[in-house]
């Protein structure tokens, strides 16, 4: 179902585009004949003014969704107080969510039931499928933050997974690793973060002329410095032969790293360890971690400015954005 516009409402109630929008703003210089007639088509269309683009318009504060899986996690910290400071400059308010990417908060989340509504919703999801992220035609408009199945009907913004981690993997190639585990897979996830990052890991393989190992490749509930400590102990424990390791995020690499030096493995020399989000706490790990580097304020911005185009104007088509990256060599990697 499309939504109504202003365009239909005129045709319906033959007047002008400029009279239907008096009406619906209540401007005092309409003939009440006229007003009567647009009020009419109003109702038998079923069209509803979109507010937030009128706020948008004039210049006053809109109220957006920010819903992250986890607020506790330090690079979705670092992108919520990056959100804040965006949004002030523009005169818009953040309300933050958290759904522990659990389905059915996602789903409340996601359909407004949660709580009050907002103008725009900025959404993270790990759980819901690409079929349920549908927006209805006057449901406040979504950017996607991240990878996900796509549905062609929504605008995400993410990071180009498969290019970093190609990237992040060929650079412990090219510093003489040739045995190099993957861990952050999770296939029991709607996210694509993980396939795609796995995707990338594999493919800088085949080009170096390895053969992907699913020994080296370990899947992990969460994505916390527990869950790399146990998939490292996991190699170690089964007499895995690694010289290298990529993460798929900086918190998994932080606990493989504490497993290595707990297991008497010294990183870089015996095994090098890159991570991805370039979060704080890695330029102060010992030793520093070698990382992926999103580019997060301009995430921010690119995700902000979807969501402002989509409140002016809802008929725009979906857009992917993809953010620049770069590549953080540090201590743990260091040829």
């Amino acid at each position: 179902m499309t939504r109504v516009t202003l365009r239909d409402v005129a045709a319906q109630a033959e007047v002008s585009v400029r009279t239907v929008s008096n009406v619906v703003n209540d401007f005092p210089h309409v003939a009440p004949a006229t007003r009567h007639r647009v009020q009419a088509a109003i109702s038998e269309l079923g069209y509803r003014p979109n507010i937030a683009a009128r706020q948008l318009r004039q210049g006053q504060r809109l109220t957006i969704s920010l819903v992250l899986p986890e607020i506790d996690s330090p690079y979705f910290a670092e992108i919520a107080a990056h959100f804040v400071r965006a949004a002030e400059q523009r005169d818009w308010t953040v309300h933050i969510e958290q759904t522990d990417g659990e389905l059915a908060r996602e789903r409340a989340m996601l359909n407004g039931t949660h709580g009050p509504g907002a103008d725009g919703i900025v959404f993270s999801p790990w759980s819901l499928a690409a079929n349920e992220i549908q927006r209805g035609p006057s449901a406040p408009p979504v950017v996607m933050l991240g990878e996900r199945p796509g549905t062609g009907l929504i605008d995400r913004v993410a990071v180009d997974s498969v290019a970093a981690a190609r990237q992040a993997t060929a650079h412990l190639l090219a510093g003489g690793r040739t045995r190099i585990a993957a861990i952050g897979l999770q296939p029991h996830l709607s996210n694509e973060t993980g396939r795609l990052r796995t995707q990338g890991y594999r493919e800088a393989l085949v080009a170096a002329g390895l053969t992907p190992d699913p020994a080296l490749e370990m899947p992990v509930e969460r994505l916390h410095r527990p869950d790399g400590a146990r998939a490292m102990r996991h190699l170690l424990d089964h007499g895995t032969d690694i010289d290298g390791v990529f993460c798929f995020t900086d918190q998994l690499a932080l606990g493989a790293m504490h497993a290595l030096a707990a297991a008497g493995r010294s990183v870089p020399d015996d095994v090098a360890v890159i991570g991805f989000d370039d979060i704080e706490a890695g330029r102060y790990s010992v030793p520093t971690l070698s990382t992926v580097a999103p580019d997060k304020p301009r995430l921010v911005e690119l995700v902000l400015d979807c969501l402002a185009d989509r409140l002016a104007d809802h008929t725009l088509p979906a857009r992917e954005r993809c953010v620049p990256h770069r590549l953080e060599v540090r201590q743990s990697s260091h040829p």
